[in-house]
């Protein structure tokens, strides 16, 4: 809320695609916890599986067939999986990923891109520094130099700035960037990531925490058709409880212990309160729920570029099934640099009007908006009536 120049909202409770707050107000909100919540807050499904689940016990620190269930669901939905292990957030799943290519290749150095979030790892709170590819220099009080050195960071959909991958363990990479506003890749190129990575014996890592189970029943990899060699989960994949996982290929899992030498362990990972939560959000996810997500999307960024357009509001309205961002920008968003060019102000002052007409909007230019389907079609013309009147007000 500091971005958009406003004091937090305490939330009260949530239910269906709606807020209140401590105050009694109410949100249609578009932010869903920033992702898991695709059914909507309190969806009676997933409340039901989470109560059965705690009635027989919170966690065990032992193996449940819930896990084995998760595992073979994604693995169903996503064929470059055939190995799962679960951790507690996509931070860990990112960091245990990257120990897995590192070990895997002999290797240390990531290309990640401008822009990206991966986690609050050390190494990838890099930023880039002067020129096109760059060493990593860290972007937070705390995180040694050394930490980020092995980072290298180049713009997102460039590739003429690629390096020669040669003497690099992965390519770390969100196949839809959610984390500088919804920027999809240019055609081919993450098709070209895959090529030069493979080429070079470096590891492909799709970063889908936001993407999986959320733009397609597998993810981003199956809306593209680009299979990586290992793919970090979140977020839906738990349900709206703390979850995440990483994947691919069994040779490779099979490097993590006890099956291998790479180690990686969590008190708390998979437990059955999760589990539960997220067989049963992605048990409702089917092709139906897919084109009905995909329609709610659509229509929701169609009537906010329509709104702005009506009152002379130049924006872009980016957006892939189930994620979209309005940028204030009159050009099309290709990077962070054109992110970072848009008008930062006047999304702020836009978002505060949206609050003060009950609709609740990601308080950032550089974060998506996440439809659900407990959005109707009643809520998305309430939101479009709200934010045409927002144009108006900051007009």
């Amino acid at each position: 809320m500091q971005a958009i120049g406003r004091d937090p909202i305490f939330i009260q409770s949530g239910a269906g695609c709606r807020l209140t707050d401590v105050d009694g107000n109410q949100y249609i909100d578009w932010v869903c916890s920033w992702g898991p919540l695709v059914l909507g807050h309190a969806d009676p499904q997933v409340l039901a599986a989470v109560t059965d689940a705690a009635a027989r016990g919170t966690t065990y620190g032992a193996p449940t067939a819930g896990e084995v269930e998760l595992a073979q669901e994604i693995c169903e939905r996503m064929p470059s999986v055939e190995m799962v292990r679960m951790t507690s957030s996509g931070t860990e799943a990112t960091m245990s990923a990257l120990r897995l290519a590192r070990a895997a290749t002999g290797r240390e150095k990531v290309l990640k891109f401008s822009g990206a979030y991966h986690g609050h790892v050390d190494g990838l709170l890099a930023q880039a520094g002067s020129g096109l590819a760059t060493q990593g220099i860290p972007s937070s009080p705390g995180v040694p130099a050394s930490a980020a050195a092995a980072t290298v960071i180049v713009p997102w959909n460039e590739p003429t700035v690629l390096p020669a991958l040669d003497d690099f363990a992965a390519v770390l990479v969100e196949p839809v960037p959610a984390n500088m506003g919804v920027v999809p890749a240019a055609e081919g190129f993450l098709a070209l990531l895959r090529e030069t990575s493979e080429g070079a014996g470096a590891l492909l890592i799709f970063d889908e925490v936001i993407t999986g189970f959320r733009v397609s029943a597998g993810g981003a990899q199956r809306l593209y058709g680009v299979d990586p060699d290992l793919t970090i989960m979140g977020k839906i994949c738990g349900g709206g409880l703390p979850a995440a996982a990483y994947g691919g290929r069994r040779g490779l899992m099979s490097r993590i212990a006890p099956a291998g030498d790479v180690y990686q362990a969590g008190t708390l990972s998979g437990n059955p309160l999760a589990v539960a939560a997220a067989l049963a959000t992605l048990r409702q996810l089917d092709d139906a729920a897919y084109a009905r997500l995909q329609d709610v999307t659509q229509r929701l960024a169609v009537g906010l570029y329509e709104a702005a357009a009506s009152t002379g509001r130049q924006v872009q309205v980016q957006s892939v099934p189930g994620l979209l961002t309005p940028f204030f920008s009159d050009s099309p968003v290709r990077n962070y640099a054109d992110a970072a060019a848009c008008d930062l102000a006047a999304y702020g002052a836009w978002c505060r009007a949206l609050l003060e007409r009950g609709v609740y909007p990601p308080a950032s230019q550089f974060e998506a908006w996440f439809p659900s389907l407990a959005h109707s079609d009643a809520d998305v013309e309430a939101t479009i009536a709200a934010a045409a009147a927002a144009f108006e007000a900051i007009s």
